[in-house]
């Protein structure tokens, strides 16, 4: 941009930023980046507003109120995930990298190195309203980030807590005092419950196992996860009298299961379980207690309890299987097996696996699936499935987990539809049948009866050979 043509924008740039903190700003819909309007119709991306406001911003300045109003309102009107890194840039050039010493490898990641208060600096001479800021952006950090910066947030709370522990403290054992009192704290005669949302902990300690018990803690979940700001990732910390779990081999034995195993048993509950679900289930998110190897998305355990009962809940759990994400949805596969053994490869089930299949990185070939499958009717449905592919593979679906990102992509590496569908094809196939599902499929026709082989040849028949002999998949 010119000089001049910068000069005579300036007043208007500072309008917006001013705007920005008194809420005054709107978005423009359906332009990316984000773009927000002043008071006086002035349109500026989110991103040039940030890097403006961040760069003039010192320690010794900060004004905390007005610094979290700018940036809650510019995340309202964006997303997080816009101005996250802005903001994180400026704390570590204003707070750590003006009042603390860092140690450890050079080649470790901020967050996993040490640090300490430079020598002459003493704990009263780091800014309050800094440190302030700092706790907001961890925060926001657990609330609204993708599931891995919780190591952001953790950075941030380190650093605070090595100047105002009491900071740190007052959060884990208050939250941000933005939820209502009943809902960070709760008693009936039935269970006893609190909620922190800096740190993202639900814990319920229930007394009995009633219908109403059940039906209290249920409604309680709900009405947090109604609040906007609680966060999406979290914990869900629940211990009651009944160590009944779901019948589902494999499932951690954790305090959440042990909710929804108790819940289910009372249909008048069931409503109530498709809600909290519903509220829970977001894509690309997930129990932040349970382990890397059981990832699982918020609403799992609720899906799988009612997923059991029948196909009167199979529209929720299409809708589960669809915003699971392949790096961070593990369980399913836990519950998929269940579900096919107790209901066998129908026409109303098959769609399910195979959306199930194609939710997750890796699913595991079973024996167990080849035998199940191989009557007439599943086989048929198999086929079914197969002809209406395009509809059943969930939207996040794609064929290039497996590209390696050190190197360099070729010029053309994007798959055509058919070639994802074809992909998609053989993954299911492999964990139905396992390596004698490659070429083809071969030991698989060579190896079925012949009343059945036709079936299994068609089976195998790739995809873009179906897609000329019916019409089109797509």
């Amino acid at each position: 941009m010119k000089p001049e043509v910068q000069e005579e924008l300036q007043p208007l740039f500072d309008q917006c930023i001013q705007d920005a903190i008194d809420g005054r700003i709107t978005r423009l819909d359906s332009l990316w980046p984000p773009v927000v309007v002043s008071s006086e119709g002035a349109p500026f991306e989110v991103w040039q507003l940030l890097r403006t406001w961040t760069e003039a911003q010192r320690a010794e300045t900060l004004d905390a109120e007005k610094a979290i109003a700018f940036s809650e309102n510019l995340r309202r009107q964006s997303r997080w995930g816009e101005i996250d890194h802005h903001l994180l840039d400026m704390l570590q050039r204003e707070l750590q990298e003006k009042y603390f010493i860092v140690t450890g490898n050079e080649d470790d990641h901020f967050w996993d190195r040490e640090y300490s208060l430079k020598p002459g600096i003493r704990a009263e001479q780091v800014p309050e309203p800094l440190l302030r800021f700092a706790c907001y952006v961890a925060v926001s950090y657990k609330v609204y980030g993708m599931d891995f910066q919780y190591l952001d947030a953790n950075y941030l709370f380190g650093l605070v807590e090595k100047v105002r522990p009491d900071m740190v403290k007052k959060l884990k054992e208050h939250g941000t005092g933005r939820l209502p009192l009943n809902l960070q704290k709760r008693k009936t005669e039935h269970f006893t419950a609190s909620a922190n949302d800096a740190f993202a902990v639900i814990r319920i300690t229930a007394r009995n196992s009633t219908e109403e018990c059940c039906h209290e803690v249920l409604n309680y979940l709900c009405e947090l996860l109604e609040q906007e700001d609680f966060p999406r990732s979290y914990a869900v910390e629940f211990k009651g009298p009944e160590k009944r779990y779901l019948p589902i081999t494999g499932l951690p034995k954790k305090g959440v299961n042990q909710l929804f195993a108790c819940a289910v048993q009372y249909p008048g509950l069931h409503p109530l379980m498709e809600r909290y679900a519903r509220l829970a289930m977001r894509q690309y998110e997930q129990y932040t207690n349970l382990s890397d190897e059981q990832c699982a998305l918020p609403g799992s355990f609720a899906v799988f309890a009612l997923g059991m009962l029948g196909q009167e809940w199979q529209q929720l759990v299409w809708d589960y299987l669809d915003l699971c994400d392949d790096e961070h949805s593990h369980l399913q596969e836990k519950f998929l097996r269940e579900y096919v053994k107790q209901f066998g490869f129908t026409a109303d089930t098959v769609p399910v696996f195979v959306r199930g299949v194609l939710s997750m990185q890796n699913m595991k070939y079973s024996k167990d699936y080849t035998a199940w499958m191989a009557n007439a009717e599943s086989l048929g449905a198999l086929l079914e499935a197969k002809i209406h592919l395009s509809e059943i593979v969930p939207s996040g679906f794609s064929s290039d987990e497996d590209d390696d990102e050190d190197e360099e992509p070729a010029e053309e590496t994007e798959a055509s539809p058919e070639e994802v569908l074809q992909y998609a094809w053989e993954t299911v196939c492999y964990v139905i049948w396992g390596k004698a599902s490659a070429k083809g499929g071969q030991k698989v026709v060579e190896a079925a009866s012949e009343e059945m082989k036709e079936l299994y040849r068609q089976i195998f028949i790739p995809i873009t050979e179906n897609l000329e002999g019916s019409g089109g998949l797509l």
